[in-house]
């Protein structure tokens, strides 16, 4: 997603990230490598729980999830990764966000 910043923020996505370190080991991550986005420490999992993201100690922690989320708090898109490295493309994630302003411009 960093790669395509410029085009999640044109779509008007706004990006937030959620890691499972606290705030002190967030914010150190966060500025040694320059992320673009905002993020959002969740220690215990709060956030993680609420949207059934999974836990899977055999497959090194949190797997990631991925929500779109429109501008009245419906979920429109989910992805629950299988693994660590399993994201959808950015170009995917940009066809949905551009779907949904078409659906916003005509009704």
């Amino acid at each position: 997603m960093r790669q395509d910043e410029s085009e999640f923020k044109a779509a008007g996505a706004e990006v937030l990230i959620l890691g499972p370190d606290g705030p002190n080991a967030f914010r150190k991550y966060w500025a040694e490598n320059d992320m673009p986005f905002v993020g959002l420490p969740d220690l215990r999992s709060r956030v993680a729980k609420r949207y059934e993201q999974e836990v899977n100690l055999f497959k090194f922690g949190r797997m990631p999830a991925l929500f779109i989320i429109d501008q009245q708090g419906i979920i429109r898109y989910v992805h629950y990764a299988d693994s660590m490295t399993d994201y959808p493309s950015n170009a995917e994630l940009l066809g949905v966000l551009e779907q949904l302003k078409d659906e916003t411009i005509s009704t």
